[in-house]
């Protein structure tokens, strides 16, 4: 009952404030400014309400607090707010920017990579507090200590799996409709290991983020910006953390790190040999520039997350 409470209130609680706060961002002109760089199919995007994203993190977190507010001691769940609020805080930063400037700049990347550096040491901290550098191994069920290396795996998954689901936001409905499939694996895990608190947010993100693609589905009315796709990187990346399957988060959402390692080749390609590897980088945009529709690009995405997505929970649990 408590898990229809958490997912159909976040739900209806999006589809309930999107048709209010659409209007009032087109108002205000919080919207998409126009790449030079982009795709001619996208310019028609321009002037489409931004910073969506803050619905999706808000709802569930002020629903969360408000059934329950012990989770507020719950220092797994300190872990994962803190994640998912503060790197939405870095993304509305960077968002404010742009639509103030009216220019796709925002943050210095600099400035930028320092904020989500700072937040992932932060972070480990708070996870040292009931945490240590122990990793989980999937399939042979065992720990293995290692030591400092945690830290910087910790450190990479942050900093890495926010910039790599922010890389994928970049077609109708793909960034929340893959991230949505990719929760779906680490609810089962957390049911199954008894943290119900966390199960019953990943149920409420859930719900908000459903609600949130009747409206950024093809064509898309509002975009979530990097408020929401940070935001949605590090809640990933904190979810994995305190469930213990760091390892199951590069294939549960190896998606992400497809759209990462093809922006990487195609980058080091271009500088050392001159050549691109890709029609466009990130990946999604490849398949674009390769004449196949937008929507289509989504839906095989949203299937290649589905595969990932099994395959991370049968490893884990087998």
């Amino acid at each position: 009952m408590e898990a229809i409470l958490y997912f159909g209130v976040s739900l209806i609680a999006v589809l309930l404030i999107m048709p209010v706060l659409i209007p009032v961002l087109h108002k205000i002109k919080f919207s998409q400014s126009e790449r030079e760089e982009g795709l001619e199919s996208h310019k028609i995007k321009t002037g489409t309400p931004t910073m969506g994203g803050l619905i999706f993190i808000v709802v569930p977190v002020i629903l969360a607090i408000a059934i329950n507010p012990s989770i507020l001691q719950d220092v797994k769940m300190i872990t994962v707010l803190v994640a998912y609020v503060g790197y939405g805080l870095i993304g509305f930063i960077d968002d404010f920017i742009i639509v103030v400037q009216k220019n796709n700049n925002g943050l210095p990347p600099r400035i930028k990579f320092l904020l989500q550096a700072a937040l992932a040491i932060c972070l480990y901290l708070i996870y040292k507090s009931y945490g240590d550098n122990t990793l989980w191994i999937p399939i042979l069920h065992m720990d293995i200590n290692i030591g400092f290396f945690f830290f910087l795996l910790v450190f990479l998954m942050f900093t890495a799996e926010s910039n790599a689901v922010n890389l994928t936001d970049g077609l109708d409905g793909l960034c929340a409709g893959t991230v949505l499939i990719a929760l779906i694996p680490f609810a089962a895990f957390a049911y199954q290991d008894n943290q119900m608190n966390l199960f019953y947010f990943i149920l409420a993100v859930a719900g908000s983020l459903i609600g949130y693609l009747r409206f950024n589905i093809h064509p898309a009315k509002i975009f979530m910006g990097d408020t929401g796709s940070l935001a949605l990187g590090g809640l990933l990346a904190a979810i994995a953390l305190v469930l213990r399957k760091e390892i199951l988060l590069v294939i549960i959402g190896g998606l992400f790190l497809m759209e990462t390692l093809s922006v990487t080749i195609q980058v080091l390609s271009f500088k050392t040999r001159g050549k691109r590897v890709f029609r466009m980088a990130p990946l999604h945009h490849h398949f674009e520039m390769g004449g196949m529709k937008e929507t289509k690009v989504v839906w095989m995405f949203y299937g290649i997350s589905v595969v990932l997505a099994i395959l991370g929970y049968v490893i884990g649990v087998i």
